[in-house]
């Protein structure tokens, strides 16, 4: 779990930076992979402000690093199902609002399912 969430941490400071420094994503842009037509559409932005939701990707991935690392397994369970159910709002408006899938993106939605699948199969270890 600690693994996904630097991978995760890592997607998703690449994506900020990219935001911020308006540099070239690498990317495919055309077709239905298409990363520029998520992330400049209007859902690419927390509540229509300048932040990023690549942004609350980096609080979300450190904070289930952080809750794995001390061994909350509780408090990462409803942490995983907060994050699952973003995924799946942002894969709708990916799919049917945008018509596009982005690479970046789907690989940090991965990663959070990833956790969350973990975070429900795998036996807590004895203590």
């Amino acid at each position: 779990m600690i693994a996904a969430s630097v991978a995760g941490v890592a997607v998703a400071v690449y994506l900020t930076f990219v935001h911020f420094a308006a540099v070239q994503l690498v990317c495919n842009a055309s077709g239905a992979i298409n990363c520029e037509r998520v992330l400049t559409s209007a859902y690419a932005d927390i509540a229509g402000t300048a932040v990023p939701t690549s942004a609350a990707g980096i609080v979300w991935f450190a904070v289930a690093g952080v809750l794995a690392f001390l061994r909350r397994r509780r408090a990462l369970q409803a942490w995983s199902v907060l994050g699952l159910l973003t995924v799946l709002y942002l894969v709708f408006v990916e799919i049917v609002q945008l018509g596009a899938i982005c690479v970046w993106c789907t690989a940090a939605h991965a990663l959070v399912l990833v956790i969350f699948l973990l975070t429900v199969t795998v036996p807590e270890p004895a203590t």
